[in-house]
């Protein structure tokens, strides 16, 4: 049958199992649109904002594991939606973003609303396609999604200008196949087998392994592996951010997250195990700080999909390529059981002496809401959030259960991200709970999404973290630019619960501890509209613990006055080194010998 570009592409869409594509209409995409007012099998989520279509993708394709789907017109449409490109492939997330392009006959004349797309986006795709003639959209489409979704996973640009989308041509839809040969692009998924003996070698001889597990873990669907592995070996287990979930975080062999802002001990554990086994991660630097002081006694195993990953920051001594998935499954049949160990037990001191605390004076702090909307929702509610400090209160006072339910922008660290994301996951999971954390800062960055989730009645509630300042900024002015806080102050903001409410939203605010349970269990009753809830917390407010960046272990900041009140050492300053731990371990041994 003859069809046109237009149908040709939502036809391929739909063969792809395509149910949503977010995005906002303009003239090189008409014929596009035209085409979606008779299209009954993918809904079209109107967004305020093309950035805001990209994040919504995102955020439907890690929670699904599925293709995420955007579409912008060109020029601005397109380059609107770079940063929300660029936030997936920073975080290796699968993601077709359709922009429209000019007429085939006037490409690189300066046509009105040109942007070279495929250009621009070429730094941050793993892909992309600039489509000259109709007859190619079938392979491309095929292509486009095959790249996206197989090996690391990542964002593909499908460049299509508005001719090829208005030409009609003859074509069959029972031709189009996803069985797609791109002879140079051949992911290897299987690992090779004698260094995953190697593998199981090291695990049985070492005396302190670590399990460091990352995004790619998540990626691969490897949670039920991951878990099977740390049981059977009795390897405790530290994620990445973008990890989280790839072990129950309430389980006993998981020590949290690591890094930056990661717990003392899962830091103090890496720091000085003999054997670390990376799993999916990329020694991102907000991880290993001084790369060349990272592990520093530790033979290093590293699984990844990616053979670029290998040596690019560490070299492991035992590199494994292939799916994390299937690397597990393989490794699972060479390693044997091993007992809870001395080791084990030191890790588990360091969690007992250096737990993540925040203080209880009757102020309301971010932590506390945190474990709240844990509690009210049974720890099962899937957590998208901004970039700052909420974020890394978020990793770590949330306790995941299962992977693609911590949805947050890693690498790229992108404000505005939280609640069009939540707006994807909640189209893809209705009868799910979909919280959103969110930052004052990071909120107002795509405010008008919200207008997005009242028009679909989407139930989302977006707890706003609301220290008035940019929160993560201030804390770094506060410590290394002697508290000169130059352009942070956030004083001069809207009211969110007439804002909220402004857009169609629930609005409310909460400024106690008092008030926080019952302001929850009101939001969670509404199921037809968002809902946004103030959380008025202190300014200065800071997270921790901390690595300074580019620093060690040795110069972790932790909180003074509630480490004081476990370890009773006083010290003068507002934090203090973990270089100082002997000196606080022999104290606090004194200090209970001679309380006994």
């Amino acid at each position: 049958m003859k069809m046109s570009g237009a149908k040709i592409l939502l036809e391929c869409l739909r063969r792809e199992g395509v149910q949503h594509v977010f995005g906002y209409p303009g003239g090189a995409v008409l014929p596009i649109y035209d085409a979606l007012y008779d299209c009954t099998e993918i809904e079209h989520v109107l967004v305020r904002h093309e950035q805001g279509a990209a994040h919504m993708a995102d955020g439907y394709a890690r929670a699904t594991g599925k293709v995420g789907v955007c579409l912008s017109t060109s020029g601005p449409g397109a380059t609107n939606m770079v940063t929300g490109i660029a936030t997936a492939y920073m975080d290796s997330i699968p993601m077709v973003a359709i922009t429209g392009q000019v007429r085939t006959s006037v490409i690189g004349k300066d046509a009105f609303q040109e942007v070279d797309a495929t250009g621009v986006t070429l730094p941050v795709t793993k892909h992309n396609f600039l489509v000259k003639r109709t007859a190619d959209l079938p392979r491309v489409i095929a292509e486009a999604f095959y790249i996206a979704r197989t090996g690391r996973p990542g964002p593909v640009v499908i460049d299509l200008p508005l001719d090829v989308s208005i030409d009609q041509i003859e074509w069959d839809p029972e031709s189009y196949t996803q069985n797609v040969d791109i002879p140079s692009y051949r992911p290897n998924t299987r690992g090779h087998e004698l260094q995953i003996k190697k593998a199981a070698q090291a695990i049985a001889e070492a005396q302190r392994p670590v399990l460091y597990v990352g995004g790619g873990c998540v990626a691969a669907g490897a949670q039920m592996e991951l878990t099977e592995l740390s049981e059977r070996t009795n390897i405790l287990t530290t994620t990445t951010l973008l990890g989280k979930g790839s072990i129950d975080e309430t389980h006993r062999n998981s020590i949290g997250m690591l890094g930056m802002h990661g717990t003392a001990y899962a830091n103090h554990a890496v720091n000085n195990c003999d054997l670390l086994i990376a799993v999916g991660a990329r020694f991102d630097d907000r991880v290993t700080g001084k790369v060349d002081r990272f592990a520093p006694n530790a033979k290093i195993i590293h699984i990844d999909i990616d053979p670029a990953e290998i040596g690019k920051v560490v070299q492991p001594d035992i590199p494994i390529v292939g799916d994390v998935k299937l690397v597990l499954q393989d490794l699972l049949k060479h390693v044997k059981p091993r007992p809870w160990s001395s080791w084990n037990d030191q890790i588990m001191e360091w969690k007992r002496l250096f737990p993540l605390l925040y203080p209880d004076d009757g102020k309301l702090y971010a932590e506390y809401i945190i474990e709240k909307i844990g509690e009210a929702t049974d720890w099962k509610a899937i957590m998208t959030t901004d970039v700052g400090q909420h974020q890394m209160w978020a990793a770590q006072y949330y306790k995941t259960r299962r992977t693609r339910q911590f949805i947050t922008s890693g690498g790229l660290g992108t404000m505005g991200y939280g609640m069009p994301a939540a707006i994807g996951v909640q189209k893809a999971f209705p009868d799910e709970t979909v919280v959103c954390l969110s930052g004052d800062g990071s909120f107002q960055m795509c405010t008008q999404e919200l207008m997005t989730a009242s028009v679909y009645g989407l139930p989302i509630i977006v707890a706003i973290i609301n220290n008035r300042s940019l929160g993560m900024v201030r804390q770094w002015q506060h410590m290394f630019y002697s508290q000169r806080y130059s352009h942070t102050n956030l004083e001069a903001s809207p009211d969110y619960v007439r804002l909220a409410e402004a857009y169609g939203a629930v609005g409310m605010r909460v400024a106690q501890p008092g008030e926080v349970v019952s302001v929850l269990e009101r939001a969670l009753a509404v199921r037809d509209r968002p809902t946004v809830i103030d959380c008025v917390i202190p300014t200065e407010e800071n997270v921790y613990p901390f690595i300074p960046s580019g620093q060690t272990v040795e110069q972790m900041m932790i909180r003074k006055d509630l480490e004081q009140l476990k370890a009773k050492v006083h010290t003068d300053s507002e934090v203090w080194s973990f270089a100082d731990e002997e000196r606080v371990l022999e104290q606090y041994v004194e200090t209970v010998e001679k309380n006994q």
